[in-house]
């Protein structure tokens, strides 16, 4: 687990900087949080720096959707055991399931609400140790 001191590191990607905003603010007392507006950014940090202990993951994005973004972060040798979790506001089943298919570890649908985003990280976190 790549921590900063005793805290997991949670790197979140979603071209919304309220959405980004809004997750910082709801983590920022449990977890160090590492935002990326896009794939191809999310893709750039995880070239130069330290593989997140999780990575949450919006679908819907510009360029690159979370689906490549997914498929391209888990070649990455180094993130290849990192749980990814998917947000999104398409909560459709085809969504939900195709998630789970890839190999998500979890789903979240949007508007994010504090408790529900924490709780669900920290289960993940958790059935990761």
């Amino acid at each position: 687990m790549a921590k900063i001191g005793d805290r997991n590191l949670v790197l979140m990607i979603d071209d919304d900087e309220v959405q980004l905003e809004i997750a910082k603010l709801h983590l920022k007392n449990e977890y160090d949080v590492v935002t990326a507006k896009s794939g191809r950014e999310a893709l750039s940090l995880m070239v130069r720096g330290t593989a997140p202990d999780l990575i949450l993951l919006d679908i819907m994005m510009p360029n690159m959707d979370g689906w490549e973004t997914f498929n391209r972060l888990k070649a990455i040798s180094c993130l290849q055991n990192v749980p990814i979790v998917f947000l999104s506001s398409a909560t459709e089943t085809s969504a939900v399931e195709r998630a789970y298919e890839m190999g998500a570890a979890d789903f979240i649908g949007k508007p994010l609400t504090k408790k529900n985003l924490r709780d669900r990280i920290r289960k993940t976190l958790n059935k990761n140790e």
